[in-house]
């Protein structure tokens, strides 16, 4: 049965996305990379939501990353190559830009393109034996710019040369020393701790968390930043969920925010 990719209500406001390809530790193909595109465009339009968790199907893998048996016919020449990263970089280019959090929940390995998706999330939870690196000086293939970036922001050049050209693959305590992940849980302790954290983010303001989101992902940018950014700091003193924040902690009680 070919890979898909599901996309799940867990509970309002909280959705999942999940990479599913269990027997195949969900190695993602192209139709897969194309779908989870889609989702993903999907879910940013969607005003309800205040929350995604990224995960694979099953405990052994988040994902091993790009099917290899696909190599052959849609990898094998530069042409190809080109035409297929753009597709796979477009799909990069909509976790990283969704405007809602993304919390990736790793259970198992999380491996080339698995971790590449990974480390476009904003918040990654893993398990205790939960294994990351991207193993590819053996392929004789690069990690492309666009694909290096995020990973080069999350745990800086060293660490990044350090996993591509030793090839080996990080441990949970390693990957959480050097800030590839956020936390480490048992395992088996994955979902449930990714859905107790979606859940505080789903607590607060939405528009807050996806102004924060936007501004650290700003900041990565070295350029300076254009007057109507530095105003887009304030418009939240416009908005209800002000209103209706300070009025809750004003009158001791929990607030409702409607995204508004």
């Amino acid at each position: 049965m070919a890979g898909t990719v599901h996309l799940e209500t867990v509970e309002p406001g909280i959705a999942r996305v999940v990479l599913d390809q269990p027997a195949r530790l969900n190695a993602i193909s192209q139709a897969m990379w194309d779908r989870l595109g889609a989702v993903l465009t999907e879910l940013d339009r969607d005003e309800t939501l205040r929350c995604v968790i990224l995960s694979g199907a099953g405990e052994r893998a988040f994902s091993v990353g790009a099917d290899i048996t696909e190599f052959a016919a849609i990898r094998s020449t530069v042409e190809k190559a080109k035409a297929y990263a753009e597709r796979t970089h477009a799909t990069l280019d909509a976790l990283r830009s969704i405007r809602h959090p993304v919390v990736a929940a790793i259970e198992g390995l999380c491996v080339g393109g698995g971790l590449e998706l990974a480390s476009n999330a904003d918040l990654r939870i893993c398990g205790t034996s939960s294994r990351f690196g991207i193993p590819i000086k053996r392929l004789g293939l690069v990690v492309a710019y666009g694909e290096l970036a995020p990973l080069i922001r999350l745990v800086g050049k060293s660490n990044t040369l350090r996993i591509l050209l030793e090839g080996d693959l990080l441990g949970s305590e390693e990957a959480l020393r050097i800030g590839l992940v956020n936390r480490v849980v048992a395992d088996g302790r994955v979902m449930e701790e990714a859905l107790a954290t979606a859940r505080r983010i789903a607590e607060g303001a939405p528009l807050v968390a996806r102004w924060h989101k936007k501004f650290a992902n700003r900041l990565m940018d070295p350029r300076p930043l254009a007057p109507e950014e530095e105003e887009e700091s304030y418009l939240c003193f416009g908005t209800e969920d002000f209103a209706e924040g300070t009025r809750a902690f004003l009158e001791k009680r929990e607030p409702v925010f409607r995204g508004r």
